[in-house]
């Protein structure tokens, strides 16, 4: 059971490709943070980015090196990482991406095993089921964000015994996030003068990086459906376009244009006042094509108590089902996302009873995995 262990000062040692932002990121830096508030050392393998200085602010060390990069370059790091492992003599070193996973399982397999870290993954996405995507399973012990997650795992790698998997939902802090936050009055003239089109009409939000399988297209046609329909809303589109989407921008317009909605939509870019947007925001909505493993942005929403709607599959699916079933809505179903916010819209829903997944069982729990690993024989 967890917690039946003698407990430790530990040395972790995470590895991601990049610190730039994103779900993967925030939680690393959330157990970072609790990891040297408990005592224990950080470690961050990471080739930095924006949010490398907040890292450093929570008195973690960090060390630069690109895992991500998709080069055979990257194995040159090998070695690297192999002699970082000894001489900072790291408990636990705890992969959360699969380029950076496969450089760390090399790294560590090919140390000793009697005096090698425990070697832990964590399954952050609902990945394509191939040789590349296994290394998140080769884990001792296996970190799964959703019970979607952890079922995806052991129906696509059977071989994976299930006593190694952990279902550990990403949590939100309600302290940062809490109900009925109201930002500060500066940030609310800046923002009003920044967008005055928001002013007085009904805001849905699609936070996150931005991608076609994202659901954007889909959001561009909600919002064509409730103008249509006579009903004062607009759409604002929160995130950086992924890179993978170099035209998408271009798209997006269009798409907007066709539809007669261009005055309609607003696409901000990257903002790091997430709380702040969606907490002046109507709604929320979570539309990607593709199951998810977790709603990090669904989370936080509906902690600050803004309700939030959703395709019924993946990990969002989960989240909504436990949390605020009157936010899911078939997967593709078009004309029920637009029955539903128009039906919002009129009646907002009641949000006082709803109380997603928090912060601190998330630490708890991640860190009370690291130190049975660490203790195991």
């Amino acid at each position: 059971m967890l917690g039946a262990h003698i407990k430790k000062s530990l040395t972790v040692l995470q590895v991601l490709p990049a610190l730039q932002g994103g779900g993967v990121e925030r939680g690393t830096l959330e157990v970072a943070a609790e990891l040297v508030r408990r005592g224990h050392r950080s470690l961050v393998v990471s080739a930095g980015g924006r949010l490398w200085p907040e890292l450093l602010a929570g008195g973690s060390e960090h060390i630069c090196f690109p895992l991500g990069r998709k080069s055979l370059s990257s194995l040159r790091h090998i070695p690297q990482l192999r002699r970082l492992l000894k001489s900072a003599r790291v408990d636990i070193v705890h992969a959360r991406s699969r380029l950076p996973a496969w450089i760390t399982w090399l790294a560590w397999s090919g140390l000793d095993a009697g005096t090698r870290p425990r070697f832990m993954t964590t399954v952050h996405g609902l990945y394509s089921v191939n040789a590349y995507s296994a290394v998140m399973t080769k884990g001792e012990q296996v970190i799964a964000v959703s019970a979607v997650a952890r079922d995806y795992v052991l129906e696509h790698y059977p071989d994976v015994d299930p006593a190694r998997l952990h279902v550990i939902h990403r949590g939100v802090d309600p302290a940062v996030f809490p109900k009925g936050f109201t930002p500060r009055e500066a940030w609310l003239a800046d923002w009003i003068r920044c967008y005055p089109q928001l002013r007085d009409r009904y805001v849905i939000t699609l936070p996150g990086r931005v991608a076609a399988r994202k659901g954007v297209f889909d959001f561009i046609a909600l919002i064509a459906a409730l103008k249509h329909a006579g009903h004062d809303v607009h759409g604002l589109i929160v995130g950086e376009i992924a890179k993978r989407d170099r035209n998408l921008a271009s798209r997006l317009n269009m798409a907007a244009k066709a539809a007669g909605i261009a005055d309609a939509i607003t696409c901000t870019g990257f903002r790091e006042d997430i709380r702040e947007i969606m907490s002046v925001s109507s709604a929320v909505v979570s539309l990607s094509s593709y199951p998810e493993a977790f709603g990090r942005t669904v989370n936080e929403a509906l902690s600050l108590g803004v309700p939030v709607a959703g395709y019924d599959h993946g990990g969002v699916g989960e989240q909504l089902a436990r949390h605020f079933p009157a936010g899911l809505v078939p997967f593709g179903d078009q004309a029920a996302i637009t029955k539903r916010m128009a039906s919002w819209m009129a009646t907002p829903p009641g949000m006082a009873e709803v109380q997603p997944y928090k912060l601190d069982e998330m630490l708890n729990k991640t860190i009370d995995l690291y130190q049975q690993g660490a203790a195991a024989p």
